[in-house]
């Protein structure tokens, strides 16, 4: 111990460090460490009470927000009614039922060539007593409407108009269905199939869709939760989006919850997700079909797979209007029925909820009646005689052609985002950032098997780059590393690019039916035992197919479609249709409770 001060020496050993401690801290003062958040010591961390919790799913036609530990949301139409700004303003009214690419001289030969497909599955199908189906014969059940006339039940229908002698600024939720529109307001739905409603015409602008959306969210917390306004600041928030959701939308309903609602904090949940695990399961293939859109995705122990995203542009409100278009070849009664009508839509919607389904066991001509029910108008009763129009109109989701829709986008995919200027470190700065570290990485791991020449030898350093890479795909999505391959493998990146492109061309180019969709998603997964997993939990979510015998006819259409090699080793096709929990958006569970957990104060 020459020339080292014994007290010294002492006090290391003491300490227990070796006497080359000093020299190993030298030689890590080089090496550069991640940053990490300064752990929050435990006294401070806050308990989250359950209650101040609020979940909410804001649906194209109806808004579900309760509590976290409701049983139950609350579900209102999702629509508000805007007072006019000035006397004599027209009226603007986005339509409910009605959408682009009805009218095209095309749209009426695809609805006869969509609905001889329908006639066709129908007749191919066996009922359950092994016979053939006989096929209704519309002319007969159109004689009969013909001849009926409506009988006045009360001359007075006891339905009123909203009240809105007090100039009131808007209206909410089933107020605004009945606004009279000679009163001076605005009908508008603030999400169309999923997405904000942003348009050309009034009201249409994202900073009115943003506008709306926070009067309608504040009105229900307030009367619905009795929750005050100003004591949000109190309470966290749980927002679903959709799987296929477009970012820009989602940072301004974020920014909107925050900064103008006044939410402590905030947590974002995709649907599937929600839907699994508020369903007691932990993976499924999730069909959520809702009322202006459907969308598929493939849930794995809590992760949606990005390449198993589908959404088709269709749902209930036009199964609804399939349903209108074949009752009217039928002679249907009420004949002042009109779509741009929202009191006419409702009714349409109620009918279609109580006479249509999917059992192939009910066949012929039945009678029925229904009451239509206006403010200042009698209430009249309607007899209706119907047959196979109950079956064909929930099949068109099969046969997306009956619906006559034509020149529009049915079919999307999960695209890559372009990036948001505003934000410094979206996931374009994080590619590049990432690769240029795994470059420097990769030449400090030179540098050192220079110097070392038996690392060379050593199997598990030759795969680290290459495991890290897997691991950035499986992180990312294809999708988004397309962009981050070596000079030396632009033939293969270019490839992958060009069948990708193909890929989105090739389905974004027409409508899937919905068993072709859900196939297509199941497909789209990584591994067999994946594909297993799906086909073994099928979950359908959402409103859209509640039809009498949906579960048995969607579980016979998967298992007569799916590939023979995994219809030998899937011992049980099954089909959820009524998940234990009935709304998608109440998922408090402990997995929710914890993400909920980390939102910021």
């Amino acid at each position: 111990m020459r020339g080292r001060n014994p007290a010294a020496a002492m006090t290391q050993a003491e300490k227990g460090e070796p006497e080359n401690g000093r020299e190993k801290e030298k030689e890590q003062r080089g090496v550069k460490r991640p940053i990490l958040p300064a752990a929050i010591p435990e006294p401070l961390q806050e308990h989250i009470q359950s209650d101040y919790v609020v979940v909410i799913h804001p649906g194209s036609g109806t808004l579900r927000i309760g509590r976290a530990t409701d049983t139950h949301p609350a579900a209102i139409p999702h629509v508000i009614a805007r007072r006019h700004k000035q006397s004599g303003q027209p009226s603007s009214c986005d339509k409910w039922l009605l959408r682009e690419g009805l009218n095209k001289p095309e749209s009426n030969e695809q609805r006869q060539n969509g609905l001889k497909m329908v006639d066709q599955a129908i007749w191919s199908k066996k009922m359950s007593n092994g016979t053939r189906r006989i096929p209704a014969v519309p002319e007969q059940a159109r004689a009969y409407n013909k001849q009926i006339r409506p009988a006045i039940l009360d001359h007075d229908s006891g339905v009123k108009w909203t009240n809105t002698s007090h100039n009131e600024e808007y209206f909410v939720g089933e107020e605004a269905y009945f606004v009279n529109p000679a009163d001076g307001y605005d009908i508008h739905y603030p999400i169309r199939r999923g997405q904000l409603n942003v348009h050309s015409g009034p009201g249409g602008s994202v900073t009115a869709v943003l506008a709306d959306l926070e009067v309608i969210w504040s009105h229900v917390i307030h009367k619905f939760l009795e929750i005050q306004l100003k004591d949000l600041k109190y309470y966290r928030c749980i927002l679903l989006i959709p799987d296929i959701y477009n970012r820009q939308h989602v940072k301004e309903m974020v920014n909107m919850v925050l900064m103008k609602m006044g939410f402590s904090g905030v947590i974002i949940h995709q649907e599937s997700v929600c839907a699994v695990y508020g369903s007691g399961l932990t993976s499924a293939c999730v069909v959520d079909i809702g009322d202006q859109k459907t969308s598929i995705c493939c849930v794995e122990d809590g992760i949606s797979h990005r390449n198993t995203r589908l959404c088709l542009a269709y749902g209930g409100s036009d199964v609804t209007r399939g349903f209108f278009w074949l009752m009217q070849r039928a002679g249907f009664p009420y004949r002042g029925c009109q779509l741009t009508n929202t009191l006419d839509a409702l009714l349409l919607q109620q009918l279609k909820e109580t006479y249509t389904h999917l059992d192939q066991d009910i066949c012929g001509l039945q009678d029925h009646e229904f009451q239509v029910r206006h403010p200042d108008s009698p209430a009249l009763l309607y007899q209706m005689r119907l047959g196979d129009e109950k079956l064909q109109a929930p099949m068109a989701l099969f046969y997306p052609a009956t619906f006559g829709i034509v020149g529009q986008k049915m079919t999307s995919l999960q695209h890559r985002s372009h990036g948001d200027p505003e934000d410094p470190h979206d996931e374009h700065y994080l590619l590049a950032t990432q690769s240029k570290q795994d470059q420097s990485s990769k030449a400090a791991a030179d540098r050192k098997a220079m110097s070392k020449p038996s690392m060379f030898d050593d199997p598990r350093s030759q795969g680290m780059d290459g495991e890290r890479g897997h691991m950035m795909e499986a992180d990312l999505g294809p999708s988004q590393c397309d962009g981050m391959g070596h000079s030396n493998d632009g033939e293969e990146i270019s490839a992958t690019l060009f069948s990708r492109k193909s890929m989105v061309s090739q389905f974004e180019g027409k409508a899937l039916g919905l068993d072709k969709a859900i196939l297509h998603s199941i497909d789209c997964c990584a591994s067999d035992d994946t594909k297993k997993k799906m086909y073994s939990s099928i979950l359908v979510v959402g409103g859209g197919l509640m039809f009498l015998k949906a579960q048995k006819f969607l579980q016979h259409r998967i298992l007569n479609k799916m590939p023979p090699s995994f219809r030998r080793v899937v011992e049980n096709v099954e089909v959820i249709t009524r998940p234990k929990v009935e709304s998608i958006s109440i998922v408090y569970t402990d997995f929710t409770l914890l993400l909920a957990c980390h939102c910021p104060m």
